[in-house]
C-alpha cells in the first residue's frame, strides 16, 4: 500500500482567495487547513464513482470492500474476467455492472486512454470522461479534483457546493449566473474554494444556517 496522498494547496492559494473575497477569507481563517484524500488510481476512481452513485458512503464502502476483496486488484483485466454477474453479486445493480464492464472493455482495447486525460485541459478531460456510460459531468469534475488534482474545479452540479455558497453568502438560491460570478472570483483556485464550501455545508461553522432551507421547506 502506498502512502496516503492529500489534495495539495498552501499559503499561495489561500492568500489569493482571501484577497479576492472577505467572506471566504473569514471561512478559511475559521476552518483552518483541510486535508482531503486523493484517489490516485484513475481506473479505480472511475469505477468507485460509478458504484457510489445514488447510494450512501457507508453502502459504497461495503460494496467497494467486497469488490476489492473479490477481484484482488480492481483494473480492466480483473473486471472483464469477473463479468457482469460477478460484479452484481458484489452488491451493485446490473446497470452499474454494465457501465463498469463497458468502461473496462474500452480501456482494455485502447478505445479509452486513461493516460491521455492527464494531458488534456479541464474541459477536454470532462468531455472525455462524461462520454463514458454512467459518468456524468459532476462525476467527471470530482475525478478531476480528487484524482487528477486539478486546481480550478467548482461544480455547479454539486448540491453541497451550492449549499455552502448559500450559507456563506446568505443567498436563498444559486442560479447559474450567480454561480458563475463566484467561479470567476475564485479562479484559478476554485478547487480550494470547493474544499471550504464543502466544509461549511457539512457543519464546520456551527450556527451558520442555510437561507435556502426555508424556501424549499414551503414547497414540500
Amino acid at each position: 500500500m502506498g502512502r496516503t496522498k492529500y489534495f495539495r494547496y498552501g499559503e499561495k492559494e489561500t492568500a489569493y482567495l482571501k484577497s479576492r473575497d472577505k467572506k471566504i477569507a473569514a471561512v478559511i481563517d475559521a476552518v483552518g487547513p483541510i486535508r482531503r484524500e486523493l484517489d490516485t488510481d484513475l481506473f479505480q476512481a472511475v469505477v468507485r464513482h460509478i458504484v457510489g452513485q445514488q447510494i450512501s458512503n457507508k453502502a459504497l464502502a461495503a460494496v467497494w470492500g467486497r469488490l476489492s476483496s473479490g477481484l484482488g486488484t480492481v483494473d480492466a483485466a480483473t473486471v472483464l474476467k469477473a463479468g457482469e454477474d460477478s460484479l452484481h453479486a458484489f452488491g451493485m445493480s446490473f446497470r452499474k455492472a454494465s457501465y463498469i464492464t463497458d468502461f473496462a472493455r474500452k480501456v482494455e482495447t485502447g478505445e479509452f486512454r486513461l493516460d491521455t486525460l492527464k494531458k488534456m485541459n479541464d474541459a477536454e478531460a470532462i468531455a472525455a470522461l462524461s462520454s463514458l456510460s454512467g459518468v456524468g459531468i459532476w462525476t467527471a469534475e470530482m475525478i478531476l479534483l480528487f484524482c487528477l488534482e486539478r486546481p480550478d474545479v467548482l461544480s455547479f452540479g454539486d448540491l453541497a457546493i451550492q449549499r455552502g455558497l448559500r450559507m456563506v453568502y446568505r443567498h436563498r438560491e444559486i442560479p447559474k449566473e450567480r454561480f458563475e460570478k463566484y467561479r470567476r472570483r475564485f479562479s484559478p483556485y476554485g478547487s480550494v474554494a470547493s474544499l471550504y464550501l464543502w466544509a461549511v455545508s457539512g457543519g464546520a461553522l456551527p450556527g451558520v444556517t442555510d437561507p435556502g432551507e426555508k424556501k424549499r421547506g414551503k414547497k414540500s
